[in-house]
């Protein structure tokens, strides 16, 4: 009796993910309905009145028409201005822009949760699409320009598609999309693209069923198409490829051994950036969840294993757990950004899990009653946290306004040069040119910047305590509106230039490549 009941309890057990492929047709309804939800939230949250960020400038600044970039620092890679180059060409609305990268990202979002069609039941799909696409940095980063969440979406569409090609050698669609993948995530940012590869590698070569020259190459392939504008940028701008990656750590505070979890949950607070992370927990219920994942996880790998699918839930674990890797243990800041790649493979076994405890343990209706209300009190709490983060960066884009419409009322206006606290942001709302004499954006010398001033206005922002720099203590100066944890900013003027051409050569004079400097807590990546 107790043989048969254990031979009937694994065919149950089976019978939970069926051996057979699965359709794209009703059977991924769920997951269609779980992305366009996710699109709608941006669309209603977070789009509505919110301007560009500091990185995101930098970012669409490369791209836009007629705007001076701002200074790309070496850490940065250009994937994300080549994904909205398409809408900058055309228009320099940020609400066009928020919008297109919504929908392109709810895309994004179902095709790389589709890849894994033939590996998981709809369930589990439709379930860890909607645990990834319900966090409330999956919904914040979803219309910006930032490379986080493309990289999250590369990565689990190449995981999908590598594990298909193991199965299958004959699966070239496969093959191609794990190339594809690799370079994808290499274009939006080289180093987590090393993080992706390096596990994959690892499982080719440790898994004889796995062992294939043909993976690996394309494995290689695909990095090196994905990271190769990056590498020869590096010869042409920065010095070669180790000085552009010495300079990347210096800017991201020396990688090395730092312990980051305390700050990564302190920042799920509500906060894009943590960097010094040395603030209050205010409010611990939004990183409960953290704490369940690894749990979570444990369990859907426990439960692959009995349900013998285990390789199709340890990898995108191994991976992503890799992914996560230089940001909780080798950079001593945090942003929950950088996080998004292992949240997103990671969204798998927590689903596993999930749904394999809500079929298996008893009583059945009081386990789904306790799971359901979990999941509400859960996105609730991301919620609440979202709708605060989007409130804040409609109030930054306020601030901001109110700076620029200052600046304009003192005359400055294109071509003109801006400098000093949030020179980026507010140069680029003013159409000006941001310049840095020091820092990691240093890209001009003050001898160059009082060149400049000569024939357009020079403004340089400071705020606190902070007093002008040598050049410009006779400038007359003028109090600007507060922003956003600025308190007490103060614009520094040049005198009114003298007669010259705007587009004169002295727009780059003294202009200087970028140097080391020591590392400052408020730059940012």
């Amino acid at each position: 009796m107790t043989q048969t009941s254990a031979v009937a309890s694994g065919r149950r057990d089976l019978d939970l993910w069926p051996d057979r492929g699965w359709t794209t047709g009703r059977d991924l309804r769920w997951l269609a309905a779980v992305a366009g939800v996710y699109v709608l939230v941006q669309l209603v949250v977070v789009v509505p009145g919110s301007g560009l960020g500091w990185d995101e400038t930098v970012y669409v600044s490369q791209v836009t028409p007629g705007t001076d970039a701002a200074f790309f620092s070496a850490p940065r890679a250009r994937g994300i201005t080549f994904l909205v180059a398409p809408v900058t060409a055309l228009t320099s609305s940020v609400g066009i822009l928020r919008g297109y990268l919504a929908l392109l990202s709810g895309i994004g979002l179902f095709c790389a949760f589709r890849v894994w069609r033939a590996l998981f039941p709809p369930s589990v799909l439709a379930l860890a699409g909607g645990l990834f696409a319900g966090l409330w940095i999956t919904v914040f980063y979803g219309p910006q320009v930032m490379p986080n969440l493309w990289v999250a979406l590369g990565a689990l569409f190449a995981v999908g598609c590598f594990l298909r090609a193991a199965r299958d050698r004959s699966d070239r669609v496969a093959l191609a999309g794990l190339g594809a993948g690799v370079a994808f995530v290499g274009l939006m940012r080289p180093t987590d693209a090393f993080w992706l590869v390096l596990p994959l590698a690892l499982c080719v070569l440790l898994v004889r069923a796995w062992r294939s020259p043909l993976l690996l190459l394309v494995l290689a392939a695909g990095a090196v198409l994905g990271c190769a504008q990056w590498v020869v940028e590096a010869y042409v701008s920065y010095g070669g490829l180790l000085t552009r990656l010495r300079r990347a750590s210096e800017i991201q505070g020396s990688l090395g051994w730092h312990l980051a979890f305390g700050d990564q949950m302190r920042a799920l607070d509500g906060r894009s950036l943590c960097r010094p992370c040395d603030v209050p927990w205010r409010r611990p219920v939004t990183a409960v969840w953290w704490f369940l994942l690894p749990l979570l996880t444990t369990g859907g790998v426990l439960a692959a294993t009995r349900l013998r699918r285990l390789p199709v839930v340890l990898v995108p674990t191994l991976v992503g757990l890799a992914m996560a890797v230089p940001y909780l243990l080798m950079i001593g800041y945090a942003a929950p950004r950088f996080l998004l790649p292992a949240y997103a493979l990671l969204a798998l076994p927590t689903a596993v899990c999930v749904i394999w405890i809500s079929r298996t343990a008893r009583p059945r209706l009081l386990v789904a009653v306790a799971l359901g209300l979990l999941l509400a009190a859960h996105q609730s709490a991301q919620y609440t946290v979202l709708r605060g983060v989007a409130e804040r960066g409609r109030s930054s884009q306020v601030a901001f306004g109110r700076v620029v419409a200052e600046l304009r009322h003192q005359g400055v206006r294109p071509p003109c040069v801006i400098t000093g606290t949030e020179a980026v942001r507010i140069a680029f709302r003013a159409g000006c040119a941001s310049r840095q004499t020091a820092g990691h954006d240093g890209s001009i010398t003050p001898a160059g910047l009082t060149a400049l001033a000569r024939d357009r206005p020079v403004a340089v922002v400071v705020t606190g305590r902070s007093g002008p720099p040598a050049y410009a203590r006779d400038w007359r100066v003028r109090r600007l509106p507060d922003l956003p944890g600025e308190r007490d900013c103060r614009v520094y003027l040049s005198p009114s230039p003298s007669s010259g051409s705007p587009g004169s050569s002295s727009e780059v004079r003294g202009i200087v490549p970028p140097r080391p400097v020591s590392t400052s807590s408020s730059s940012r990546r």
